[in-house]
């Protein structure tokens, strides 16, 4: 009844006529961006960082949360139509989606998905509002011991399961947690690898990070230039209805892909694309005839849509209950929650209980939105993804000048921006994702503050970690998250 009352309390706060337009707006955006390849929600949040300072914490919360299952939805519509994913977790809705479009079945394949999408979005908000507060109090036992050794756990499982190399993933946090050492020492007031700029006294801006790294990086070295031609071919609204069978068929893929996605979702360092992918290949190996896979059929688009959407949706219940991003997007978030003087964790729940039910209401009404954008306005968002890339490139970096210059009206984070940028493009080049390194950027700090605390209440005894069975486990996880993936490797190389 508490949860029923509170959650009524969120739709009061959210159905007002600010919120309901920086709602709609987030969702819209999202869609847009996510449906436009190359860019993605990562992009989007990254540009509208410097606008969320100047609104209020429960509006530019909502839409930047918005902007992100937004974009989750907006991806496959690209996917479906011109075989080019507008997000990382669309991808594998290429594989069957296009298929279908090329058949002529665009329609039944983008409605497929945005119901799809929707539902399996819905089921994650019901396990958000289920499961958070459960985690919440749970984790109010939580000392620096213990949101020490989670947050490393986090941290390195963040790094393990990210695509290409484990040593450069590694690499990338390290390089992350070196950016967050800069300025003064949270204990002392020591300044630390300033270079002698007092601008990095205060440390480095987390909106130039994100807007360099995910931002100009992005922009330049994107090698979407162009667009299909296929983009401009008409797509039928009639006939959007999937056949008897195809609905049956969905039921199986639709459940086994929501339920894998929420559990994915949820755990920090997986996230939407590693959902999507895991609910395409378990639809693959329960299937009957695993070769229809890849030529059209509906299980193929209906199981890693419905995955990643539920993923996208789960993923705030660490950011939120425990201060631990699922993803690098979620890590984006947390840090606008940060700058607006809200500490996500265990806490949030008791401190900030009217913002986090606002949160969970406007996912309904986004999810609404969405759901009207989508079937809809098909035709229109078929135009959209026909942009050319030569016009988007000079806006965006505008855009993303223009707002960080905002923020403090001071070039410095402007060559911020630039020196970061270069550096995301040599780590493309290289293969070094970008993603661990910002997380190691807002977690590092985070943890040395617990690391200090935990060792200076246990007088310098390090073994303070292993008396607590929450972080004794933790500790186990993080060795265990290392060295399998060495032993095995070794294993292979005997073999």
């Amino acid at each position: 009844m508490d949860t029923l009352s509170s959650l009524q309390s969120g739709f009061m706060a959210v159905l007002t006529v600010q919120n309901l337009f920086y709602c709609f707006a987030g969702v819209t955006m999202g869609t847009f961006i996510g449906a436009l390849p190359g860019l993605g929600a990562m992009l989007g949040i990254a540009l509208l960082l410097p606008v969320t300072l100047y609104l209020p914490a429960e509006a530019s919360i909502i839409m930047l949360a918005g902007i992100y299952y937004g974009g989750e939805y907006g991806g496959s519509i690209s996917a479906i139509l011109i075989n080019v994913p507008g997000t990382p977790s669309s991808t594998v809705a290429t594989l069957d989606g296009h298929q279908m479009a090329r058949q002529g079945r665009a329609a039944v394949a983008l409605f497929a998905s945005a119901l799809a999408s929707f539902l399996a979005g819905s089921v994650g908000i019901v396990l958000m509002m289920l499961f958070s507060p459960i985690i919440g109090r749970f984790a109010l036992n939580f000392g620096s011991v213990e949101y020490f050794a989670v947050m490393l756990v986090g941290l390195l499982g963040a790094a393990s399961v990210s695509s290409g190399s484990r040593l450069k993933a590694y690499l990338a946090v390290l390089l992350g947690l070196i950016f967050g050492t800069i300025g003064a020492d949270v204990s002392t007031g020591t300044q630390r690898f300033t270079l002698g700029f007092p601008e990095f006294i205060s440390g480095i801006s987390l909106v130039a990070l994100a807007m360099g790294f995910f931002g100009f990086a992005e922009i330049v070295c994107a090698r979407t230039k162009t667009i299909s031609d296929k983009a401009q071919s008409r797509v039928r609204m009639r006939d959007m209805m999937p056949s008897r069978a195809e609905w049956r068929r969905s039921f199986g893929p639709f459940w086994r892909g929501t339920g894998l996605g929420a559990l994915l979702g949820a755990l920090p360092g997986t996230g939407p694309t590693i959902a999507s992918f895991m609910a395409y290949s378990q639809e693959k190996k329960l299937s009957r005839d695993p070769a229809k896979f890849g030529t059209g059929t509906i299980e193929g688009l209906v199981a890693p849509e419905s995955a990643n959407n539920a993923a996208a949706q789960t993923a705030f219940i660490p950011t939120l209950t425990l201060g631990i991003p699922g993803t690098a997007t979620m890590a984006l978030i947390l840090g606008a929650l940060i700058v607006q003087g809200i500490q996500p964790g265990p806490r949030m729940m008791a401190e900030n209980a009217d913002l986090f039910w606002t949160l969970i209401a406007s996912f309904w009404v986004g999810n609404l939105f969405l759901l009207v954008l989508n079937i809809p306005l098909v035709g229109l968002w078929v135009k959209l993804v026909s942009v050319p890339y030569r016009f988007l490139f000079p806006c965006i970096i505008c855009l993303i000048c223009v707002g960080i210059y905002s923020i403090e009206l001071s070039a410095f984070n402007v060559w911020v921006i630039l020196a970061t940028g270069l550096l995301g493009c040599a780590m493309r080049a290289t293969q070094i994702p970008a993603a661990p390194l910002l997380m190691g950027f807002i977690l590092g700090p985070l943890m040395e503050e617990n690391l200090k605390r935990s060792l200076q209440l246990a007088r310098g005894d390090a073994t303070v970690f292993l008396t607590s069975p929450i972080s004794a486990i933790c500790i186990v996880l993080a060795v265990a998250i290392v060295v399998l993936p060495l032993i095995g490797g070794w294993r292979a190389r005997l073999r």
